[in-house]
């Protein structure tokens, strides 16, 4: 044979060859899941909701840590609460899963002026103070505590003055980036040095009957709150829902109720934030003794110049400690119903028991610090708060699957996963404020096969429950 003919045949053979190899094996003859998402992210794309929007996807395989599908993956987008899973996460990590706050009481008498005293209110953050959500949090059971404690002692009627002390926390209380629209609603709710009934309160509306009308207010529960809050609030279509806004006091303008909530209504409710829950504490407090009979007056003090006298001038008595539900108990509420107060106090808990002060650029700082440590860059973490309220917020999508993929391999994953909500028949934590909506989450195949993901959508267009399907039918690709 020629030598120029050999080489010939073994070229063309060496290249059907290679072209055998190269192609795709079919798998049950279905396509593979890169291509089934690269189709269903094109199908997305193309929707008019999304003309001027911009969509974040990734997708890791569990058992081999293979990326599966990634869709703008490291672009920063704002992710709703979708951030919280950074906090939650770091807070079982730094704090611990059987973390636990405690406010106390002292009672603290002047002895050479037997009738001065003070109730000192040693506050640590705890953001389920008086919350409905535990039996032992009720702010019905706090109170009576409290007062059955003062019965059993037997104090003496003398004039009282309540301090709190809680100098670890910052006063500027509200996340820079937070909008105004949103700072004086339940949502909003800032998280303090002592918080008291999640620092909410529910505000009571009678509707007209026909769209247009006046909408006046019946009562606020607790009764007595927000006793000048002006409403300017309108009736609206039958089932047209909650659409009203509450603004906070500011200055000289007290605060104000603007919106619509539906017609023929008798007893509509809308969360309202309370911008000082100590004061709301120790007037319910107070409330509680007169109803008890224990006669005593009692007022607030924030400066006390006698207490920078000697402690040998003082009687001192524990009168009572609150302790909190453990750490991974809070956690369950604070992703299961993305409570934002329970994600800006475990912020500011983590700063304080790592740097001594209770801010959020400390928490925020430490957050970014810790995920760092763990192989998220600093970049990729743009944030301004620890439950993803604020709008300035950016984050990849990237970032969160490692986030969740690191919990994984942490002992107290359990108590993390039972928390994540579900939706769409798949367990992941949901984000959503103005034109962003947000997933992430595990999902296990019909194959046997488990994936983590994240996606992410801002500035859509159109109604949110049309644009949460489309995004159902991208995700149902992982089922």
């Amino acid at each position: 044979m020629k030598p120029y003919l050999y080489f010939f045949l073994l070229f063309i053979g060496h290249n059907c060859f290679a072209q055998a190899v190269s192609e795709k094996p079919a798998v049950n003859d279905k396509p593979a899941l890169n291509d089934k998402l690269t189709k269903a992210m094109q199908e997305l794309e193309a929707d008019a909701s999304m003309r001027h929007a911009i969509i974040a996807f990734s997708v890791v395989e569990n058992k081999t840590g293979n990326l599966v599908y990634e869709h703008n993956a490291q672009t920063g987008l704002a992710p709703a609460s979708t951030q919280k899973i950074f906090t939650s996460c770091a807070a079982f990590e730094l704090l611990g899963k059987r973390y636990r706050y405690t406010t106390d009481i002292i009672y603290k008498n002047f002895n050479p002026v037997p009738s001065r005293s003070y109730f000192i209110i040693k506050a640590s953050g705890d953001p389920t103070f008086g919350s409905a959500r535990f039996d032992s949090t009720k702010a019905a059971t706090i109170l009576k505590n409290i007062t059955n404690r003062i019965k059993a002692i037997r104090l003496a009627p003398v004039s009282s003055q309540y301090i709190v002390l809680d100098s670890a926390y910052r006063n500027n209380s509200i996340p820079g980036g937070w909008l105004w629209e949103d700072i004086g609603n339940y949502y909003g709710a800032s998280a303090q040095g002592l918080n008291w009934m999640e620092n909410q309160y529910d505000i009571i509306l009678k509707s007209g009957s026909r769209p247009g009308d006046k909408v006046s207010l019946v009562t606020t529960k607790p009764a007595g709150l927000a006793s000048d809050l002006r409403i300017e609030v309108k009736s609206a279509e039958k089932k047209s829902g909650d659409n009203s806004v509450v603004y906070p006091e500011y200055g000289s303008f007290p605060s104000i109720m603007e919106g619509t909530i539906p017609v023929n209504e008798d007893s509509f409710a809308v969360g309202a934030s309370i911008a000082d829950p100590q004061n709301v504490f120790v007037q319910q407090l107070n409330n509680k003794m007169k109803t008890e009979g224990i006669s005593m007056f009692y007022g607030f003090d924030s400066h006390p110049p006698l207490l920078t006298l000697p402690d040998s001038l003082f009687t001192f008595i524990n009168l009572y400690r609150h302790v909190s539900p453990p750490l991974d108990s809070i956690n369950y509420w604070f992703l299961k119903k993305s409570i934002n107060l329970y994600g800006e106090a475990l912020l500011k808990t983590m700063a304080v028991e790592k740097t001594g002060i209770g801010s959020t650029e400390n928490g925020v700082e430490l957050l970014k610090d810790f995920w760092s440590d763990h192989d998220i860059e600093k970049t990729a973490l743009h944030i301004m708060d620890g439950s993803g309220l604020s709008p300035q917020n950016r984050v990849t999508t990237d970032a969160l699957v490692n986030a969740l993929l690191y919990a994984k391999t942490r002992p107290w994953f359990s108590s993390f996963y039972y928390a994540l909500p579900e939706y769409n028949g798949m367990k992941m934590k949901s984000g959503s404020i103005g034109g962003v909506k947000a997933y992430a989450g595990y999902q296990k195949a019909s194959d046997g096969k488990e994936y983590t993901y994240a996606i992410i959508v801002n500035n859509f267009d159109g109604n949110s429950a049309d644009v949460v399907k489309k995004m159902y039918k991208l995700l149902d690709n992982l089922k």
